[in-house]
């Protein structure tokens, strides 16, 4: 039986707050394409990185049980590189 994980994704592009329940085993990089597609935002998922605790979290394969990701943990989505204010 895999164990599953509460976590809250905050995508800061439209500050939404997505609430999951995700087997331990299920990759970040899955975690954030789902985030993006529910808070609606458009674009390429690679334009996009994932924090937790103030960290980058490695993407290439990397799982919430391998990042260290807690019960209720916080993760952040937001833009690789900065967008100008025009």
């Amino acid at each position: 039986m895999t164990a599953t994980l509460p976590i809250r994704v905050t995508v800061l592009d439209t500050w939404d707050e997505i609430h999951f329940s995700a087997p331990v085993s299920t990759r970040v990089v899955d975690i954030k394409r789902d985030a993006l597609t529910k808070a609606r935002v458009v674009g390429a998922p690679e334009k996009w990185l994932v924090k937790y605790r103030g960290a980058e979290v490695p993407e290439d394969g990397t799982t919430l049980e391998q990042a260290g990701i807690e019960p209720n943990g916080a993760l952040i989505v937001l833009r690789r590189r900065r967008q100008p204010i025009r």
